[in-house]
């Protein structure tokens, strides 16, 4: 469950300042949002993928079911708004580093309700694994997460934006996946060096979440429980184009290995290698792996 945005990206020197404007170098417009991102991730990587979000009835909703057809997402739970329109975001990528700084407007993603994601319930129920994000309200994720947790689903939470989490939402994470910038808003710490990077995880832990993977970039991940302590190192996969869509990449290969039954620290490493990947690209959606490609690099690495 998560949201769907046509992302507008713009690839410049460097940000403007308010009130100024900058020449860019290259634009693109292509399907994003960190739950569709993430779903088409792991429909590339072979899962079957339902997605829940809302749409509307508009260009961009329309760019939406266009990609899910080609992904072979299935979207018997793809809502329509009659009144909101689709949302948008502005991507403004560094033209040399590849780094980005992002503005989103959810638009009719945020006009899910919970009895429509009840009536996801019985697709949920069968499936092995139920993935999330914050981009859509709050109440929704802890809604979700709830209706899995109670039909026996293993759930992901991928804190992202971060924003202030109850008690009650870390419960009903049997995995919790921030980036370092997330784990440092959600704990109020630092986690610069390894000894943050755990001390954080830690935090998590005592929230109630029963396993923390902390992404880190160009350093890999680190990944925690109350019997594992371990970093897993980056998957190199070639030079740096854009980092936007690499959380996606990892998230969306994590659950998938996850629901394929592999153990933290391989599905970590396997979600590492996709998202190695997908730096190397431009764009989101469309930088995501095949899962040759990410068996081949992985296999490269490990030799």
């Amino acid at each position: 469950m998560g949201i769907f945005v046509a992302d507008l990206a713009f690839r410049t020197p460097r940000l403007p300042a308010w009130g100024e404007t900058v020449l860019g170098s290259d634009f693109r417009m292509g399907p994003g949002g960190k739950g569709s991102n993430q779903a088409v991730a792991a429909a590339r990587l072979g899962a079957r993928v339902t997605f829940i979000s809302k749409i509307g009835r508009d260009a961009f909703g329309e760019l939406a079911r266009r990609t899910y057809y080609a992904e072979g997402i299935e979207t018997d739970f793809l809502y329509e708004s009659p009144n909101v329109g689709t949302g948008a975001a502005s991507i403004v990528v560094h033209a040399s580093k590849g780094e980005n700084a992002i503005v989103v407007v959810p638009g009719a993603c945020n006009e899910l309700t919970e009895p429509e994601i009840d009536g996801a319930g019985p697709r949920i129920a069968e499936s092995q694994v139920f993935l999330t994000q914050l981009e859509q309200p709050l109440d929704l994720a802890e809604h979700a997460l709830q209706l899995a947790r109670n039909l026996g689903v293993t759930t992901i939470l991928n804190p992202a934006p971060a924003t202030e989490l109850s008690t009650s939402v870390y419960s009903l994470c049997d995995y919790l996946t921030p980036n370092e910038t997330e784990a440092a808003l959600l704990t109020g710490q630092s986690v610069q060096t390894n000894e943050q990077v755990e001390r954080a995880a830690d935090v998590l832990l005592d929230r109630g979440a029963r396993n923390v993977i902390i992404t880190l970039g160009e350093r890999g991940a680190f990944v925690k429980n109350r019997g594992l302590s371990k970093f897993v190192a980056a998957v190199d996969a070639g030079g740096v184009i854009e980092t936007t869509g690499a959380g996606d990449a990892f998230a969306g290969a994590f659950a998938v290995a996850i629901g394929e039954g592999q153990e933290i620290v391989a599905a970590t490493r396997f979600a590492c290698a996709a998202a190695g990947i997908s730096v190397t690209r431009p764009g989101t959606a469309p930088s995501m792996p095949k899962r040759e490609e990410v068996e081949n690099l992985l296999a490269a690495f490990q030799s």
